[in-house]
């Protein structure tokens, strides 16, 4: 039986609340490597609603065959951390369809405390299965 090629991975990741989306991207690292995958570039921009240009490029690779997207959007005095995060995540759906890769959406919020962001900072695994289960899926 053939070795099943190791699914490469770009990462995005927002700078904003940098303590909690950098122990984000090292578990996201860690979980790949457990299922088989590997994040092979990472780009880091400065929050989430800038992401969509990064992901773009990193799609637009050959040897990228999903990306995983990397924030914690906390909620402040404003409704501002709303915007961000429906305007984020609708680029990113969007950008998955355009180029026919997955996109995890590894972004918790909006409405959360620093607390509760640091609750969920496992949240990264899950969106680097996501991108491995659907490759996989789709190649069938």
């Amino acid at each position: 039986m053939a070795k099943e090629e190791k699914i490469k991975i770009g990462a995005v990741v927002s700078e904003f609340n940098y303590d909690i989306t950098m122990v984000m991207l090292e578990r996201a690292k860690e979980h790949a490597q457990f299922l088989g995958a590997e994040i092979t570039q990472t780009v880091k921009v400065p929050g989430v609603f800038d992401m969509g240009l990064a992901i773009k490029k990193l799609l637009e690779k050959k040897d990228v065959d999903g990306v995983v997207a990397i924030g914690a959007v906390i909620e402040g005095e404003t409704e501002h951390d709303q915007i961000v995060i429906q305007h984020a995540s609708r680029k990113i759906a969007d950008l998955s369809i355009e180029y026919n890769k997955p996109v995890g959406f590894g972004i918790s919020g909006p409405g959360m405390t620093r607390l509760q962001a640091e609750e969920r900072i496992e949240r990264a695994k899950s969106a680097v299965e996501a991108v491995v289960k659907l490759h996989r899926r789709l190649k069938l």
